[in-house]
């Protein structure tokens, strides 16, 4: 029944599109992370699984049941808002049970639940306080805890935690899941953020202008990008994309980087999908799959972030421009001029054209 069909799903709003002809299946349990940027259409997805929005054509089902017509009040679905939504006039213990005691829940339960959620969010200490003498920190836990509580099969997040601290986004990272894995909920969890998505969900369905990129488990879509966007909006740096055209070497298959100079040779895998390409290329790898190395990518540094364990080394000027992740005492300063060398298991090629990989 928690499962979620999303089929041929779109919306539009007067002559806006705001999602295209979305095939989407959620499996019983999962925790599924609609991840992209402001305007793609994650969290009008999201709305219209709720049944807070209608969907212009297709149909949502969960398990077997359509939900055409269904109300939100109908769907069993659980909610969490951007905004914390609660009761500021009320106690954290008020909130976190008045869903069970609107229900009618027998008084023994509502009091054994409330305790139990309070204690799994560190709440406990808290029961007795109004939630208006309360940080923005504390009140998204008590929201999160008052929609919980009523444990629903299907657990709708909407960018939960973007109002609160750094500190805090990474404890509630781990206790969101160890939350959805308690109650063994269907969990669609909306996000820009892409660390959020590839720590805490099984599958990642990435999203762009409507449009429905890639849908994977976090490691696949990190690994093998369905696209340049993809590959620029997955990771932190996001993938070095640089155009090339094909070039044979007494090496073997190399890309031919213009001012960067030629890659190295090609792997197997990459030289056969360069053999594929018409003309130019987009030759792809991540900044953290590097090496410094006397053959490579030469181009002087142009800045060095150093970020505590690692340094990021920008390089090169004008579009020839990429970055390398390195240990925090890299041997690189603005103006030197060093070999980059990708990993070249991890190296990745794309259509100049259409940005699909090769």
């Amino acid at each position: 029944m928690s499962a979620i069909h999303l089929e041929h799903l779109a919306k539009r709003f007067g002559g806006f599109t705001a999602l295209k002809a979305m095939d989407l299946r959620i499996e019983d349990g999962e925790f599924m992370a609609l991840l992209g940027p402001s305007g793609c259409g994650k969290s009008t997805t999201m709305n219209m699984i709720a049944g807070m929005e209608t969907p212009s054509e297709g149909r949502i089902l969960f398990g077997d049941r359509d939900m055409a017509g269904v109300p939100m009040a109908r769907r069993g679905v659980g909610f969490v808002f951007q905004n914390y939504a609660i009761f500021t006039h009320m106690t954290v213990r008020q909130n976190l049970s008045y869903g069970l005691r609107m229900t009618g829940r027998p008084k023994s339960e509502v009091e054994r639940r409330t305790l139990d959620m309070a204690e799994f969010l560190q709440l406990t200490p808290l029961l007795d306080r109004r939630a208006d003498r309360l940080s923005v920190n504390i009140l998204q836990r008590v929201a999160i805890g008052r929609s919980a509580v009523m444990e629903p099969a299907i657990f709708l997040l909407d960018e939960p935690l973007s109002n609160v601290d750094a500190a805090f986004r990474a404890v509630m990272r781990t206790e969101l899941k160890q939350l959805q894995r308690q109650f063994r909920q269907t969990m669609v969890y909306v996000t820009h953020d892409q660390l959020e998505a590839m720590t805490m969900a099984d599958r990642i369905a990435v999203m762009d202008h409507g449009v429905l990129q890639q849908v994977g488990r976090p490691i696949d879509v990190y690994n093998d990008p369905a696209n340049t966007f993809v590959a620029a909006f997955i990771g932190s740096p996001g993938m070095n994309l640089l155009r090339g055209r094909p070039v044979r070497t007494d090496r073997g298959l190399a890309v031919d980087l213009g001012v960067l100079g030629v890659t190295p040779p090609l792997a197997a895998p990459q030289a056969r999908a360069a053999e594929q390409a018409r003309g130019e290329v987009i030759y792809g790898f991540r900044p953290e799959q590097t090496t410094l190395a006397r053959e490579g990518i030469a181009s002087p540094v142009s800045f060095v972030e150093r970020i505590g364990a690692r340094s990021i080394v920008h390089l090169g000027d004008g579009p020839a421009v990429f970055k390398a992740v390195f240990e925090n005492d890299v041997p690189a300063a603005v103006g030197d001029v060093v070999r980059v060398l990708p990993h070249a298991d991890a190296v990745r090629l794309f259509d100049a054209q259409t940005g699909k990989a090769l």
